[in-house]
This record gives structure tokens, sequence and C-alpha cells, in this order.
């Protein structure tokens, strides 16, 4: 009996797939905020769209096809 492959959790957690690649949130926006000025935490807001060079490793972790 073949083992079902698993999915990498981590990047499960941290990546959603949409029909344009993979959505996903910005980094450095989680503490230590006090001393980031107000302009770089305001565009650091919501989420984008994974590079186009990432989304192979991506998809490999997620074991998308």
């Amino acid at each position: 009996m073949a083992t079902k492959a698993k999915v990498h959790s981590g990047a499960a957690k941290r990546f959603k797939k949409t029909a344009s690649g993979y959505k996903h949130k910005h980094a450095n926006k989680s503490h230590i905020l006090t001393k980031m000025t107000t302009k770089r935490k305001r565009q650091l807001r919501g989420t984008s769209t994974l590079n186009a060079a990432d989304t192979p490793l991506v998809d490999r972790m997620l074991r998308a096809k």
C-alpha cells in the first residue's frame, strides 16, 4: 500500500492558492512595531501575491499539481 504524500504543514498555514498564484502575508509585521514608521507599517498591511520565481517551491511543499 502506497503512503499518501504529506503537505508541508508550515507552508500550508502561510500560503493560500488563488487563480493567479499564491497569496501571503507580509513579513516583519508581528511584533516590535514601535520603532517602525507608520508608512512602513501601512505598506505591510494586507496580503500580496507570491513572486513567480517562488511559486514552484511552494507548489512542491503543498503538493499542488
